[in-house]
């Protein structure tokens, strides 16, 4: 026999990171056993990590035979063995083990076991607690398993009297935990995963080491991670025809630096294999077919070996770069071939460099590309970009269920347990939402009820919208009577469908699985039916997770409708979906897992960042470093070496790019400490890290909104300057609308011309609009029914008067205790100021007047709606009442806040028809608040008031006789000085795009 059985036992050997492990590995099988017979390849079994490398093995066999119809061997995962299959029907073992308990099943028991004794912890634990928490203790079960430690560990002595009382809790806890655990699972008929897993291996070792198999035995791409792993590894390499083939063991490194190996470590698990098989590394020799051989491959594996050193083992590094440059081959700069480093400013430049490169692989025939990265949101947004070219990459990454129509309706539709208009419209306007109504109906039910039930200020619960529906609705037959019917009936159905969840909630508590039924029945009604609900993938997998609430969820503690909410949005946000259709066979996202070993000839290592790649060591809420380490529990440390191999044997690669980013989440970043070793050594060699510039300026290219020249398709739009025809322009405005007019005649335009009316969001909040309409009519009211004599009890009056109207405005019920205080703070200061304007004054309420002159474009009428005027002899007062900040004088004056002036003009000019032509007296602005300062009177100006108002009329004549010229514009904002605030119609007029670009680069 020939080839890699030909030494004694044990056998161990390695493929080197720069060597494509998965094709070297069948070269080498089938070489040696194919000349055997037909049947000995197949007969052999081999040993992978898990099944994606194993379905990668065996299309590398079909490679390995030239394409030639062959049985491969039994290429097993030894993280999914299963005892009804080889290898163990080959080992003769007989294993009667308690099926696995399912992971949702699991996840619940163990938060109804959190739940139950929380009261340890010293802290209320509601569902979503409780699985975050169980969460943490299922880590902990597992890591006791898979380090196979006793099964009652000796807690008492990690929590001494001087530790924290967390701690001391925390041991408590874990106590009990480990104590009732195993109990409940034997009362299931079950047993963990993990200690499934481990049972298995452990009875294959013992198989294979008291009765090795005759067949040949390959186990490959494992590091040996977890003990029974490692005593696999060692059977494997025992047996008389058996081998283990490590992926990437640096035999180069020295030994002195080799003893420095650490959990950090690229080299870490392996060396802890090799002593723990006793093994030594001199003793591992290359892979048949995978001998050193000079060129860039080489040395970029030296390369990455000396960059991801031991820290104390680079105080020589210069020493070593000299040594190597004195080797006379440049074997640095060799290294350096096929390698760039690309430094991203953001998440979003990273994902755009790595789509173009993805993309520019498929410019080259047969040519493959992977994108490595443990970051799934940047893998999602590289997906996103590269859909703007169709294309759709095969990717392991999966998308949340929690983004996807069925949830989303799911989130919605558990969230509804409030009145709340903004979720009730959502759920209205949602694809799935059909309630038993025709698509013509429905539409036009959904466009009502929107508009005159949903928007603006919410209603007062389901009663209070049918109120405003009703409201709403004209007494003659119409398509609008009709609507607003078909809304009062969508409305109805909508209740009923909603009012189907909170089945079992009757006390306001239910058991989780009670509530998920409830919701499923909720959901199906507003759907119409399972058909579109549940179908597709998100349906399917919304499907199984209330599935799994419903069977298994009992152990859950109660929960409240909130809680339920809470509980269900933290299930769907920990589950994937994973996306279906047709994938470019050249194109794969990867997370790390799953891309170890597999290869393609270009390789992206995407998310260099610390925090992401490597991830920092997972925080233990119940077990402190020390605590760990008393027990035997592996360090955190001992996954960030785990990565850092995955790292190495990707970067090794023969065409590879590295990409890091500057900031995430809007925040600095750190590039990945390997990031950092590589840029420090070549730097140390005095080499420019070698990068791929003009892919970054492709990225920054690609979105950016400005060329140079622009072209016309891609210029910013300029500030909007519409010039209608005379005859559509308003001949008639209110003195309100003048001071828009004046600042912001777009305005104007958009609403008196084109006749747009902004929509009121849904659920506005009320609280300035009503204040201000109950002011205004408590006002009116008092004066209405008192106008001379003011009454008994006058203060007790008007506070009474502005609480009845902030009802009638719509003033939740809620927000009232606080609006009783203010009323009772400003009426005394309002009796006061009737008692100082009264005497004298005849008093005259919402006084509607108009005033017509004659102007270019024709007769020009001003109106005016006064809230309070003063009649005293031949002058009168003009009063206008404000619950905000009324304008400075300095701006009255200026002719910006026209209102008082204006209307002083049309009671000088005979407008209100009752009074006559009257001399304008105090123009005063009365702002009540109800605070600290309950009231304030603003801007007098008694003796200016008939110059101000002339000068008013004469700069309205002007505007008016201004715009009457058909090239006059309509610009948007002209006094965008004395506007603080968004308009109503700043988003058509484009503000953003021409305001902050600029006029100066719009050539303005």
């Amino acid at each position: 026999m020939s080839g890699f059985l030909d030494g004694p036992a044990p056998r161990w050997f390695t493929i080197a990171a720069h060597r494509p492990f998965l094709e070297d590995l069948a070269g080498g099988i089938w070489r040696a056993l194919s000349p055997l017979g037909p049947d000995a390849v197949s007969q052999a079994v081999v040993l992978v990590p898990n099944r994606r490398t194993a379905r990668a093995l065996a299309s590398a066999f079909l490679d390995a035979a030239g394409s030639r119809a062959v049985l491969p061997p039994q290429i097993r995962a030894i993280g999914d063995l299963d005892e009804d299959e080889p290898p163990f029907e080959t080992a003769g073992a007989a294993l009667d083990l308690p099926p696995a308990i399912g992971p949702a099943r699991r996840r619940f028991e163990l938060a109804g076991l959190v739940a139950a004794n929380g009261h340890l912890l010293d802290r209320h634990i509601d569902a979503r607690a409780a699985l975050d928490l169980a969460d943490a203790l299922a880590r902990f079960l597992d890591a006791c398993q898979i380090e196979e430690l006793d099964e009652t560990p000796d807690l008492a002595a990690l929590a001494p009297g001087e530790l924290a009382r967390h701690w001391q809790a925390s041991v408590d806890f874990l106590a009990i935990a480990l104590e009732a655990w195993p109990r409940r699972l034997s009362e299931l008929g079950l047993m963990d995963a993990a200690a499934r897993r481990v049972a298995l291996l452990r009875a294959l070792t013992a198989r294979w080491t008291d009765r090795p198999p005759a067949e040949v035995l390959v186990a490959a791409g494992s590091t040996g991670s977890t003990k029974a792993t490692a005593d696999l590894l060692a059977a494997v390499a025992a047996a008389p025809k058996g081998c283990v083939v490590l992926p990437g063991l640096d035999l180069s490194l020295a030994e002195g630096a080799w003893r420095d190996v650490d959990d950090q470590h690229p080299q870490g698990a392996l060396r802890r294999l090799l002593k723990g098989a006793g093994v030594a590394r001199e003793d591992v020799i290359p892979w048949e077919g995978s001998r050193e051989s000079p060129g860039p491959g080489r040395w970029r594996r030296r390369l990455i070996n000396e960059a991801l050193r031991p820290p104390d083992a680079t105080a020589d590094w210069l020493e070593v770069i000299e040594a190597i440059e004195a080797e006379g081959e440049e074997t640095i700069s060799q290294g350096l071939a096929g390698l760039s480093l690309i430094s991203a400013r953001d998440e979003e430049e990273a994902a755009a460099t790595a789509a173009l490169l993805l993309r520019e692989a498929l410019e080259t025939p047969d040519r493959t590309a992977v994108l490595v990265s443990p970051d799934a949101a940047l893998a999602r947004r590289v997906i996103a970009r590269l859909s703007r070219w169709n294309i759709t990459p095969d990717s392991s990454v999966g998308l949340a269920l929690a983004g996807a129509p069925a949830p989303v309706l799911a989130h919605l539709t558990a969230r509804a347990y409030a009145f709340d208009p903004v979720t009730l419209l959502a759920i209205v306007k949602h694809p799935l939402t059909r309630l038993g109504l025709d698509p013509d109906r429905l539409v036009a039910a959904r466009e009502a009820l929107e508009r005159h039930g949903l928007r603006g200020p919410a209603p007062d619960g389901w009663e209070g919208l049918v109120v405003r529906l009703a409201a709403a609705m004209p007494d003659e037959d119409g398509p609008r009577r009709r609507d607003l019917a078909a809304a009062l009936d969508f409305a109805g159905r909508l209740r009923a469908a909603l009012s189907v969840a909170d089945n079992g909630f009757a006390t306001g508590w239910a058991d989780p699985p009670a509530a998920a039924r409830a919701l499923a029945e909720s959901l199906e009604a507003l759907a119409e039916g399972p058909g579109a609900l549940w179908s597709g993938q998100a349906g399917e997998g919304l499907a199984r997770l209330i599935a799994s609430l419903i069977e298994e969820g009992g152990s859950l503690p109660q929960v409240n409708r909130a809680g339920f909410a809470e509980l269900l949005d933290g299930l769907m946000a920990a589950e994937l979906v994973r996306p279906g259709g047709a994938s470019h066979p050249r194109l794969r996202i990867l997370g790390v897992l799953e891309a170890r070993l597999v290869r393609a000839d270009l390789t992206i290592l995407a998310g260099l960042v610390e925090g992401v790649w490597p991830a920092p060591a997972p925080v233990d809420p119940f077990l402190s470093r020390p605590m760990r380490e008393m027990l035997g529990l592996p360090s955190p440390e001992r996954r960030i070496g785990l990565s850092a191999h995955d790292f190495a044997q990707a970067a090794c690669a023969p065409e590879v790019v590295l990409i890091g980013q500057e900031r995430r989440g809007g925040a600095p970043a750190v590039a990945s400490r390997w990031l950092w070793r590589l840029r420090t050594l070549i730097a140390g060699a005095r080499l420019e890290p070698p990068g791929r510039p003009e892919v970054l300026e492709w990225a920054r290219a690609l979105d950016a909104p400005l060329a140079d020249p622009i072209p016309p398709a891609l210029a910013p739009a300029k500030r909007p300057r519409p010039t209608p025809p005379i005859a559509a322009r308003p001949r008639e405005l209110p003195v309100t609308a003048i001071e828009r007019w004046v600042r912001d005649p777009y305005a104007i335009y958009a609403q008196r011309i084109l006749r747009l009316r902004p929509l009121d969001p849904p659920g506005a909040p009320i609280e300035a609009l009503a204040r201000g309409t109950a002011i205004h009519r408590a006002f009116e009211r008092f004066a209405t029914d008192y106008p001379e004599a003011l009454p008994e009890g006058a203060e007790a009056l008007f506070e009474t008067l502005i609480l009845e109207e902030l009802l009638a405005a719509g003033m939740p019920r809620a927000r009232m205790a606080r609006e009783r205080a203010l009323a009772c703070n400003v009426a005394p200061w309002v009796l006061g100021f009737e008692r100082r304007r009264r005497p004298g004054a005849r008093l005259l309420i919402e006084q509607k007047g108009l005033f017509a002159f004659e102007a270019p474009g024709g007769p020009f009428t001003l109106t005016a709606r006064a809230d309070r005027i003063e009649v005293r002899d031949e002058s009168a007062d003009v009063i206008d009442f404000k619950t905000g900040a009324p304008p400075s004088m300095k701006m009255v004056r200026a002719g910006l806040a026209p209102q008082l002036t204006l209307t002083a003009a049309l009671l000088a000019a005979g407008g209100f028809a009752d009074l006559g032509p009257l001399t304008p007296g105090e123009l005063l602005y009365v702002k009540v608040s109800g605070g600290r300062i309950p009231g304030r009177e603003d801007f007098r100006d008694e003796g200016d008031a008939p110059a101000l108002a002339a000068a008013a009329l004469a700069g309205l004549r002007r505007r008016v006789a201004w715009f009457d010229n058909e090239a006059t514009p309509y610009v948007s904002r002209a006094a965008p000085q004395f506007i603080d605030s968004l308009g109503d119609y700043d988003h058509l007029a484009r503000l953003w795009e021409w305001h902050v670009i600029g006029e100066a680069e719009n050539g303005e």
